[in-house]
């Protein structure tokens, strides 16, 4: 077996695996934001990650401070509307309108000069089918799917500013500087509700534990280092998974389910994602 297979299937492991974790993370989120709210959740759980990351900013050059900076205010703001969507919406319709940052990412290139052939024509047709069919699965598109929608939207333009940025930088020290970044972003947005309402998070500590260390460290570290042994459109077919993984968790974990309107949806949704990513392996 050569080097290159070996480091193959580790990275191919490694990113299924984070596939797993987020899909874990969205009935966990939802849970929390029960009683916690979206600025103090990011506030805390990116502290966690932060306090264990902090040997990782020993050495940190100019450069990466500012890339990772970058990167960190692209994170905060597309968590921030992934949260406050989730506030209103399912687990499960949460991570299928998320995994429509992969048509996006496309439709980014053509700002680069790429064109867009007639494949992601059709995934973005399937997807707004998807859109169209979930919609009526609660009374048409609601705020919580335009903000979610609005994440998928920040979390293609990460994904395409990582994919440039991350081969300069250690992987940890990367996260790092984008982790200490949301920090204080985050906790800007959650002074006014600490000063009025306090923490509040005494009964969350496990969750939060589980989502600063596991979910948020966890994720950042190994897409860097995954991306690094599997070819991109390798990676992306991976990543359709997460939602079908989030729904299986927040059916388990939540009792959550889909009516056939939201299942017509999330199977159009699931399909353009897959149609779009496909492509991009061409």
């Amino acid at each position: 077996m050569t080097a290159f297979a070996t480091t193959h299937q580790k990275g191919t492991v490694l990113l299924l695996l984070i596939t797993v974790i987020w899909g874990t993370s969205f009935p966990v989120l939802k849970d929390t934001l029960g009683s916690v709210h979206p600025a103090v959740l990011i506030a805390v759980r990116y502290s966690i990650a932060a306090i264990a990351l902090l040997p990782w900013l020993r050495r940190v050059s100019r450069q990466l401070l500012r890339d990772g900076a970058l990167l960190g205010a692209i994170l905060f703001a597309e968590t921030a509307c992934a949260l406050t969507g989730l506030d209103t919406i399912s687990a499960s319709r949460s991570a299928f309108i998320i995994g429509l940052n992969v048509i996006v990412v496309p439709f980014l290139g053509v700002l680069m000069g790429k064109q867009l052939s007639r494949r992601v024509l059709a995934a973005a047709g399937l997807a707004a089918m998807g859109m169209g069919a979930m919609s009526w699965d609660g009374g048409g598109l609601s705020l919580g799917d335009a903000l979610t929608l609005a994440s998928a939207v920040g979390i293609a333009v990460y994904i395409v500013l990582l994919g440039a940025i991350a081969p300069r930088h250690p992987s940890l020290s990367l996260a790092a500087v984008q982790i200490w970044t949301v920090v204080g972003l985050g906790a800007i947005w959650a002074l006014p509700e600490v000063l009025h309402q306090g923490l509040g998070v005494s009964d969350r500590i496990p969750e939060l534990v589980y989502l600063g260390l596991v979910v948020t460290i966890g994720p950042l570290w190994g897409q860097a280092a995954g991306q690094r042994w599997v070819p991109a459109h390798e990676a992306a077919l991976l990543y359709t998974l997460e939602p079908v993984f989030a729904t299986g968790f927040s059916i388990v974990l939540l009792g959550e389910g889909l009516n056939l309107n939201g299942a017509i949806g999330a199977a159009c949704i699931l399909a353009a994602t897959v149609v779009s990513r496909v492509n991009h392996s061409a």
